[in-house]
Formats: C-alpha cells, structure tokens, sequence
C-alpha cells in the first residue's frame, strides 16, 4: 500500500519515488487538482520530476472539496479565522495516517514521547472546533502516559506551578503554546526553568496581540523562561505533517516532507536556496487529499534543507486561483 511506504522513506531516491507515486494517484483521484493540472498543460505522463508537479494554491482547500480517496471522511479540520471570514477545510479520511504523521515525526526528532511531561497551552485552538493542532497535542498528551500531562485552558495558575514542580523535579517537560499565551505567561509571572525544558511556540497571536517578527518573539520567551533556545512547530490545517526548529527559527522537515521556494511574482517559477519567496510544501502523508500546496507563507530555504518562515504574502489570495475561475 503506498500510504505505507510514505514513513519508510529514508533517501532522496526513495522521496522522489515516492513523490512521483503520489502524484500520479492523486491526479487520477483528485479532479480538482486534475482540472488544476491540465489547465497549466500537466498530464499524468507529462511529469518525470518531482521539481516539476504543479502546486495547488492553499486557498483552493476554503473552495473546494480537495480529496484523493473514495472513502467515507472520518474527520474535518478547520482553520482559525476572523468572523465572516471563510476558513480553510481539510476533509481526512485516514486518521491513522495523521497520526503515524505526527507520531513519528514528533519521534524523529525529539525521542520517545513517553520521555516527557506534555503541557499544552492553546486557548485560541481549544476554544473551537476542528483544530488539527489540538487533535495532535490531544493524542501526544496520552501518549506520553503522564498523569501530569494536559490542557491548561484558564488555568495559568496551575499551570506555573506544575512548571515549578517539574522543574524542581528535573524532568523533561515540553509546553507547547500559541505565541500570545507563552508571553501572556512570561509578562505575568517569574519562572525559570531547567535544561530540560522545552518551550515550543506554535505562531500566530490569533487577534489577541500585534504581530511581531519571530525573532523578536523569541528574545522576550528566552528571557522570560531562562532559557538558551525556543522551539518552534510549523503546520497548518491543510497539512498532514509538521517540521520542528529547536532554535532561531530555523525549520526541518521529516523525511516524508519537503519545502521549496517560488517567485513572489511567477507561481510557477521555483527559486534556488537563499532566495526569499513563497513556500511550496510536499507532505506526502497527505495522499488521500493534496501533497503539493502552493502557502501563503513567505521564506527561504537554505542548502542543507532547512528553511525559515518570514512572513506571509500581504493579499489574501494567492496567483494560480483564478485559472480555475471559468
């Protein structure tokens, strides 16, 4: 089954097979994307590499049913937006292949998840449905088997003093937190922490604060928390898998997922490494929906396949949307 071969990838040869599969099942699958791909002169033969698949617009998942399966959908996540605003939806219709996704991505590179006390803070996410990050932060919780581990929505109290507790403990502790939270808690409260402690920031102040540069964020966590690095996770609603920065916001893929960059200005123009532009994302865990997206997000890649997130594109929608306007 080729959902199975996906996690098995270990290479560049085995991705780019792997790629060249997928998107063959999810031409056939997908007529969304099919449509997409004839209309810039893609057929399913036409493509030898994986550099040339096409990639669908991210705003097709607000107007569109994108799926590349017959079966029944076993769940919908929705992105978060302001009110009247459109949100995206992700039709999944394999949680266990999210799950695989995010299990071993989580593994690749931080260990087993049983080694640590997850405390998760993300009131935006828990305060409404279909949240793929609070599925995720849901499943990793139990899966860490630790009393200790949870959700603390409108519980900060309890919250820094379980960080107190842990701390003392010497335990390994991963608080995973919306931005706006995270400083919300150093700005109120004194807390240091132990070398073990991880400080993940999941982005976005969702409303709640003025947005500001990833950098600048990680400089005021840093101090609040006592800590050397702050960890970043980057995802989105549309995704099946996350890449992980363990420090200055520089971003790694697992191995199932790639990131490229293309011209702010030609879609369908790719950029070499250094170059800031737009971000293509290859999640081949996504096979039963799109593994190929075209985000809204501006950044760069770098030679040894890192990246970094620098912004998004000032309009809402991205070129390429309107070809589908006939």
């Amino acid at each position: 089954m080729l959902a199975e071969t996906i996690f098995t990838i270990q290479n560049d040869q085995d991705f780019e097979k792997a790629a060249l599969r997928v998107f063959q099942h999810q031409y056939i699958n997908c007529k969304i994307y099919q449509r997409f791909c004839n209309l810039l002169g893609v057929t399913k033969s036409s493509i030898k590499n994986s550099r040339d698949i096409p990639f669908l617009p991210i705003e097709f998942f607000k107007q569109e049913k994108i799926v590349s399966s017959p079966s029944s959908i076993q769940q919908i996540f929705t992105s978060s937006g302001t009110t009247g605003s459109i949100t995206s939806k992700h039709y999944v219709t394999n949680l266990n292949i999210y799950e695989s996704s995010f299990r071993k991505g989580f593994q690749h590179f931080y260990g087993d998840i049983r080694d640590y006390t997850i405390l998760a803070l993300l009131p935006s996410y828990l305060e409404r449905e279909g949240s793929s990050l609070v599925y995720m932060a849901d499943k990793l919780i139990k899966e860490s088997q630790e009393p200790k581990s949870g959700f603390y929505l409108d519980q900060t109290e309890k919250l820094v003093t379980m960080l107190k507790q842990l701390t003392k403990q010497g335990k390994k502790v991963l608080l995973i937190g919306v931005s706006f939270a995270l400083l919300d808690l150093v700005e109120n409260y004194d807390i240091s922490l132990n070398k073990d402690t991880i400080i993940m920031e999941t982005g976005g102040m969702k409303g709640r604060r003025k947005e500001m540069i990833r950098g600048q964020l990680h400089q005021i966590l840093k101090k609040g928390f006592r800590v050397s690095t702050i960890h970043s996770e980057y995802g989105m609603t549309e995704l099946l898998s996350q890449a992980y920065s363990k420090g200055d916001g520089i971003f790694y893929c697992p191995p199932w997922m790639k990131v490229s960059t293309r011209d702010p200005e030609d879609a369908l123009t790719p950029l070499p490494s250094n170059k800031t532009g737009g971000v293509n994302i290859i999640d081949l865990a996504n096979i039963n929906s799109c593994s190929f997206i075209a985000s809204q997000d501006l950044g760069k890649t770098y030679d040894n396949r890192s990246f970094e997130i620098l912004g998004r594109f000032d309009h809402s929608d991205i070129r390429g949307c309107n070809l589908m306007a006939l």
